[in-house]
């Protein structure tokens, strides 16, 4: 007798999960990333095991990026020698972060980290943007930094977008709507090269997929609409940022 009640729970709790990954792209997209960071902090406070974590936030990740590329690309809010320096960097290394497994105990701070610094950048006080005029960077830091942020990518199975977008914006190597459109495309290839890194980890995928990546793509139409046509957010951005602090906390400890 208590099976149905079990499955409806779980079927609840599955919804559940895909309406806050919803909400996660509506606002992430909105600012040109593609949510792997909201995916992780919701399957953590839903918590979903580490080892579907990782591979179930790139897969929606490539999803949701692949739109928002376009739709900013679309829009003429993106720059390709802005780009390629850093992905020049950070490919290789996001295959070799996403090829590296770290055992649980390591895996979970290491991303709790991470939403901390992603909770930092959505509570920021004011929106980033540098006072200069932007001009491009210097190659050779370009393709540093992308390095550094494509090995976290991949170990961490986010695209990196939150770390690129403020370093764009406060050494004013972009303006800020086009720097949305260069983190989306970073965040596409970014993704890719991790979960080719560890092809295998697919096998982990929950058979809820389906649900959560109908969900993040309807979020991706709305969050991009926004983010294109300037209206703001920040009051739920920083509502999420709030929600982000819980999940790192959490994950961090775990163990």
């Amino acid at each position: 007798m208590y099976k149905p009640v079990l499955m409806l729970l779980s079927l609840n709790a599955e919804l559940l999960l895909a309406l806050c990954m919803f909400l996660g792209a509506v606002l992430y997209t909105s600012v040109g990333h593609a949510g792997a960071s909201a995916y992780i902090a919701m399957m953590a406070l839903f918590s979903v095991p580490a080892v579907v974590m990782r591979p179930t936030a790139l897969v929606l990740n490539i999803l949701v990026a692949s739109f928002t590329s376009f739709r900013f690309i679309k829009a003429g809010l993106f720059r390709f020698r802005t780009l390629w320096p850093f992905l020049v960097g950070a490919l290789p290394m996001a295959f070799l972060g996403g090829y590296i497994q770290l055992p649980g105990e390591f895996y979970r701070p290491l991303v709790g980290v991470v939403l901390l610094i992603a909770a930092v950048r959505l509570l920021w006080p004011s929106e980033l943007r540098s006072n200069r005029e932007s001009s491009d960077p210097p190659l050779w830091l370009a393709v540093l930094a992308g390095a550094v942020i494509g090995l976290l990518s991949g170990l961490t199975g986010t695209g990196g977008g939150i770390f690129l977008s403020p370093l764009l914006l406060f050494l004013a190597w972009s303006e800020t709507r086009t720097a949305s459109g260069v983190a989306a495309v970073f965040i596409l290839c970014n993704s890719v090269a991790g979960l080719l890194g560890n092809i295998a980890s697919v096998k982990s995928l929950p058979p809820d997929l389906p649900l959560f990546a109908a969900a993040v793509l309807l979020g991706a139409v709305i969050g991009t609409t926004l983010g294109i046509s300037k209206l703001a957010q920040q009051g739920v951005l920083k509502a999420l940022g709030l929600v982000l602090i819980v999940a790192g906390f959490k994950l961090i400890g775990a163990y």
